[in-house]
């Protein structure tokens, strides 16, 4: 009654099926890793150096620097 080929080969399908996704992702994991490696020797870009704020940056600085003056303020009691 119990037919024991189809269960070996149902499991010997599974195993196959794990070993190729593990596999897989072993491939991709590898191809990260040497992508971060070449991304960590090749030093820094010019994109990664430091540039002058814009304008709306600096807009925005501004404001929160008056935030602050309002808030020690009204810390200190002061009316404004």
């Amino acid at each position: 009654m119990i037919d024991t080929t189809f269960y070996a080969t149902m499991a010997i399908a599974g195993l196959a099926a794990i070993g190729m996704v593990t596999m897989a992702m072993l491939t991709g994991w590898r191809g990260w890793l040497q992508l971060k490696q070449q991304e960590l020797t090749a030093g820094p870009r010019d994109e990664q150096a430091p540039s002058l704020p814009n304008a709306s940056a600096r807009i925005e600085i501004a404001d929160l620097k008056e935030r602050i003056r309002k808030l020690e303020a009204i810390a200190a009691g002061v009316d404004l």
